[in-house]
C-alpha cells in the first residue's frame, strides 16, 4: 500500500470532515466524549447588522475564546469586557472551571490581563516582530 502526502493552500470540506471525524473518534476513545458546545455573543449595530462579538466554545470543563472583536468606533465603551464577562458567566453555568484564549494584539493583551487572565505561554519573533500570547483564567 502506498501513501501520498500533498501540500495545498486549503482542505476541501470533505477532506476537513474526514480528518475531523477521525480525530474526534480518536479523542473520544482515548479521552472520553466531549461536552463541546458553541458559544457566541454578537454585537449588532443600530440597523441590526452584526459588527463584532465573541465566538468560542465550551468543552471538557473550559471556555475557549476563539475570536473577540469590537470595531474601532465602538472601542472604549467596555464592550469587550462585557462580552468576556457574559461568556464566562455562561461557561460557569455550563460547569466550566476556567477560560483560555490567545492574542497577538498588545491592546487585547492588556485588556485580558485586567480581566484576570494570566499568560501561560508566548511565541515571539513572528513576522513583523509580533508575539502571540496564550492566556488562561480560573474562575
Amino acid at each position: 500500500m502506498t501513501s501520498e502526502l500533498r501540500v495545498t493552500d486549503h482542505a476541501t470540506p470533505a477532506e476537513e470532515k474526514a480528518i475531523s471525524e477521525r480525530l474526534q473518534a480518536y479523542s473520544n476513545e482515548n479521552f472520553g466524549t466531549s461536552d463541546r458546545r458553541e458559544l457566541a455573543i454578537i454585537l449588532y449595530d443600530a440597523m441590526g447588522n452584526p459588527e463584532g462579538g465573541l465566538i468560542g466554545r465550551t468543552a471538557r470543563g473550559w471556555l475557549y475564546v476563539q475570536m473577540l472583536f469590537v470595531p474601532g468606533h465602538r472601542r472604549g465603551q467596555g464592550l469587550a469586557s462585557r462580552m468576556l464577562q457574559m461568556a464566562e458567566r455562561e461557561a460557569k453555568i455550563r460547569g466550566c472551571l476556567g477560560s483560555y484564549l490567545d492574542t497577538m494584539s498588545p491592546q487585547a493583551l492588556g485588556l485580558y490581563r485586567k480581566q484576570g487572565y494570566e499568560i501561560i505561554g508566548q511565541l515571539e519573533d513572528l513576522a513583523g516582530g509580533h508575539t502571540i500570547s496564550w492566556l488562561k483564567k480560573r474562575f
